[in-house]
């Protein structure tokens, strides 16, 4: 799988592939207030990618906070995960919390994984099967071999020096109000505005009814110079779909 992100026709034909592993990353409840109706669905045969707390490190206050490799295949193997395996993750929201679910596999060496485009809702309007999310099942462990990559996740210190460096591009996926410091915080007690020397490119600048843009208009949107480009946002989510499409 060479292409970030598939289509619903793309999994429709392939659902059957014994290799092909779906993922449903979906959030309960997610900071930017997008409200849905299909909490109790999902795609048949999807299994459940907690992001929030089986795939984060809870024991950090951060909201978020990338497991550790050991962690991370360990869980991966109980979800029936293999080295092999083509992963595709989708969410209820159309595009939101699944690309962190993809760039987590990414960050822990797992190159074939990709997004559904559009999720749940499009997969829905394409009139697909759905079911209602059953008992969490046991499924046969997997294989997976977590191979962590550091050059894909920036320190602190390290966007600190940057700020003075500018060898990157950093990249704030937040809304612009947010961005400005005009807009107050959802998470109490957190300073509004920006990382100095940042770019504001807004997540849902990049995506039209809960799809991608389709590729002639992001490369129109996306326009840097030939520095390297470091991602951001207020909890680590809506940075990655900024990944994807860039």
């Amino acid at each position: 799988m060479t292409e970030p992100i598939v289509s619903t026709a793309w999994l429709q034909a392939n659902l059957k592939d014994p290799n092909l592993i779906l993922l449903d990353a979906s959030f309960k409840e997610n900071q930017s207030n997008i409200e849905t109706d299909l909490e109790n669905i999902h795609i048949k045969g999807a299994r459940f990618f907690d992001i929030k707390n089986t795939f984060s490190d809870t024991n950090n206050p951060l909201p978020n906070t990338i497991p550790s490799p050991e962690q991370f295949e360990f869980e991966a193997r109980k979800l029936g995960i293999n080295k092999n395996s083509i992963v595709v993750i989708y969410d209820n929201l159309g595009v939101y919390s699944s690309p962190r679910a993809w760039w987590l596999f990414k960050v822990m060496g797992h190159q074939n994984v990709a997004v559904l485009d559009g999720g749940l809702p499009e997969w829905i309007s394409q009139k697909y099967p759905v079911e209602a999310i059953p008992e969490i099942p046991n499924y046969t462990i997997g294989n997976f071999e977590a191979k962590f990559d550091p050059e894909l996740v920036k320190s602190k210190e390290q966007i600190l020096e940057n700020t003075q460096t500018k060898d990157s591009v950093l990249i704030d996926a937040r809304a612009e109000n947010r961005f400005k410091g005009i807009g107050s915080e959802p998470r109490p007690g957190l300073r509004s505005g920006h990382i100095p020397g940042s770019i504001n490119m807004p997540y849902t600048q990049l995506l039209r009814n809960g799809k991608f843009l389709p590729k002639e208009e992001l490369v129109k949107i996306l326009k840097t110079d030939s520095r390297p480009l470091i991602f951001t946002c207020g909890s680590g989510v809506t940075a990655c779909i900024d990944l994807i499409a860039y």
